[in-house]
């Protein structure tokens, strides 16, 4: 699964990983790039894609919307927003009239030109009243996926239709990542007065984007076709369909047989065997996401300093690495902080001290009391050191992830079970419940924003009140929450980068959760069928251009 990450990782959300890497063609620029020669546009055609998960709901600001995928095949498809992500930066989207104006003094103001063309797909123009319902929804609703920078403005002028004027309470770097981003802008004139949640959760017929939902028949397909009223760029195809298909076995033979002509799939070994086949495009790039070990800090043994920075020293996270990804992206490397190399800006790597040394594991769980049992196992006033480590079940990759760690840390003198379950549940339950000890995940960045308050800053630790929150680690530490929280805030870039390094260091030494992979962005597709800008986005996925493709001769 690809969770993705609330929207206060904007300038990294390099949300996700992006670093040029070797096989097939890469896109070192993280942006959708045009892979075949200029040729005429043929219209007409319905293409077949593969999607490997299935959204929860099309409500993209409720908790149950945490799949990227959700974002990948409908919301980035429909949802208008401010900013896109593109050559590695936010641009202004087609629907502001230009860059929006920041003002600083004496608070932090950004006023929004909204296009006069821009209207929904019922004809009605998109208006600062919707910058105002969305801000309203979000900031005020109950089970929202995450608040971060709605909660800090202040007010949004909606006097004129078109120009939304956004007054904040606080400064907030990562503006550029509202009303946009995962989110969107939300129809005031069809929602306003009714239950949100309820109207969109299971699907939606109205967009502001270029294409529209027309059906979505759970868990086998979801349809699209064009909104007729889009303003940019109208689809050239008559219907994109995403054929679900979540075991990656499966999905690389429904590639094969020409059932789908394009996958975006999680890297998996059996991915390298798709290089070959004739007519395929296989292109694969270090992405701003990453996979980490998440550890839960309120179960024992892992309430221990000691321990945490032990397992990270007991963690060959090189040989992992390799071992999982090195036959779909040679040279991969495992990461030494929470931002890939690709996020060339923010990448800093201060979990290169955490290389496995038996040695420094045996002092500091000395250090801390623990003593090796007859069975060479950590035990402390009776206790073994016993740890389960979950993820999503029937992930192949990640499981043999799991085995790998699992004979590394025994190795080490603990003992390791594991515990896998469901995606929904995982994420959708234990996640936010606290009902893990060590979980497996990978981390979706919306943009290249360094800011990682929200995964890691105490006041995001989920409670009754604060439901939402996403410092699953659950890891309340002042040392920890300054420099995060100054990122969120410097407006400037070059003191944000001395208080993200600040950051990044204060997370390797109290090890919330350990880095293992930049997640290999893999993009396979039909390169005699697909004509137009196919590429690599790592925020919105790589059909978020789709608009602009075309089949050879108008054939799908």
């Amino acid at each position: 699964m690809r969770l993705r990450r609330p929207a206060t990782l904007l300038a990294l959300l390099a949300v996700l990983s992006l670093v040029a890497a070797a096989c097939g063609g890469s896109n070192k620029s993280g942006s959708s790039t045009t892979t075949t020669a200029k040729q005429n546009v043929a219209k007409g055609g319905t293409l077949v894609l593969g999607a490997e998960q299935e959204l929860d709901c099309a409500d993209w600001i409720a908790s149950c919307a945490g799949a990227s995928w959700g974002i990948y095949t409908i919301g980035g498809q429909t949802m208008p927003r401010t900013f896109d992500f593109t050559d590695n930066k936010l641009v202004p989207s087609v629907l502001l009239a230009g860059e929006p104006k920041l003002e600083t003094t004496p608070n932090q103001k950004v006023t929004y030109k909204i296009n006069p063309k821009a209207v929904w797909s019922d004809g009605a123009p998109i208006t600062s009243t919707d910058f105002k319902y969305t801000w309203d929804q979000i900031k005020n609703g109950t089970d929202i996926y995450d608040k971060t920078g709605y909660r800090d403005i202040q007010s949004v002028d909606d006097t004129d239709p078109h120009t939304a004027v956004v007054t904040f309470s606080t400064s907030y770097a990562d503006w550029r990542d509202l009303f946009g981003g995962f989110y969107g802008i939300y129809p005031s004139h069809i929602l306003q007065g009714k239950d949100r949640n309820a109207e969109m959760k299971d699907g939606y017929k109205w967009s502001g984007g270029p294409w529209m939902l027309d059906h979505w028949t759970k868990g086998q397909e979801i349809a699209l076709v064009p909104n007729p009223n889009f303003w940019g760029n109208k689809p050239n195809l008559d219907k994109v369909v995403f054929k679900i298909i979540t075991d990656t076995a499966a999905e690389s033979s429904a590639y094969k047989t020409g059932q789908v002509a394009m996958i975006y799939p999680q890297a998996q070994l059996e991915l390298a065997q798709l290089k070959t086949l004739p007519d395929t495009k296989y292109d694969v790039t270090t992405s701003l996401s990453y996979e980490a070990l998440w550890l839960n800090t309120q179960k024992p043994p892992l309430d221990s300093k000691n321990v945490r920075q032990a397992l990270a020293y007991a963690t060959d996270r090189d040989a992992i690495v390799d071992s999982l990804f090195g036959p779909v992206q040679p040279g991969i490397k495992a990461i030494q902080g929470f931002v890939t190399p690709g996020n060339k800006q923010w990448y800093t790597d201060p979990f290169k001290k955490y290389t496995k040394n038996q040695a420094k594991v045996d002092e500091l769980m000395g250090a801390d009391g623990w003593t090796k049992g007859a069975d060479g196992i950590w035990a402390k006033g009776g206790t073994k050191a016993e740890l389960a480590i979950s993820t999503t079940a029937g992930n192949k990759r990640r499981e043999l992830t799991e085995q790998l760690l699992q004979s590394q840390w025994k190795s080490a003198g603990f003992a390791v079970t594991l515990n896998n379950t469901k995606a929904g549940t995982l994420f959708g339950e234990w996640g936010p419940k606290g009902i893990f000890q060590v979980a497996l995940y990978a981390q979706v960045p919306a943009s290249n924003d360094p800011g990682l308050c929200t995964v890691f800053c105490s006041d995001n630790i989920p409670t009754p009140a604060n439901p939402s929150g996403n410092n699953w680690t659950r890891l309340a530490s002042p040392a920890i929450d300054a420099p995060w929280k100054a990122v969120d805030k410097e407006l400037d870039d070059t003191k944000r980068k001395d208080e993200s390094v600040k950051g990044q260091a204060a997370l390797a030494e109290e090890v919330p959760a350990i880095p293992i992979d930049p997640f290999p962005d893999v993009i396979v597709y039909n390169s005699a069928k697909i004509n137009g800008p196919v590429g690599h986005n790592f925020s919105f996925g790589p059909f978020v251009n789709m608009n602009e493709w075309w089949c050879t001769n108008g054939s799908c």
